[in-house]
């Protein structure tokens, strides 16, 4: 299945109480941020078949409202992004996305 129809698809997003601030503590990013990549383009996602056991899980790299590149691991649940795990991308990924951002803009 497309993910991006499935990502056109959802209503919001849905947090877990006690993963709401993980993010933030493990890798200074907050949940705000993790919820501006899918809102701001390009956003380049993928289905993360090697982690989908029990559900489907993707893996998506996008920028922040400021710019800030991060790299999101996330499932789809009753149609809400539930956020798994956010950090900032590393080198490789960082490298993709921007040629990526070249590539869309031709």
């Amino acid at each position: 299945m497309d993910i991006y129809k499935n990502l056109s698809e959802c209503t919001g997003f849905q947090w877990d109480e006690g993963n709401i601030d993980k993010n933030l503590i493990l890798h200074g990013v907050t949940s705000l941020e993790c919820e501006q990549i899918f809102f701001n383009l390009p956003l380049v996602a993928y289905e993360d078949v090697k982690h989908s056991k029990k559900e489907k899980r993707y893996y998506a790299i996008g920028k922040t409202d400021a710019d800030r590149f991060i790299f999101i691991v996330f499932t789809i649940r009753k149609k809400q992004i539930r956020i798994i795990s956010a950090r900032d991308m590393k080198k490789k990924e960082r490298q993709v996305y921007v040629n990526y951002e070249k590539d869309s803009r031709i």
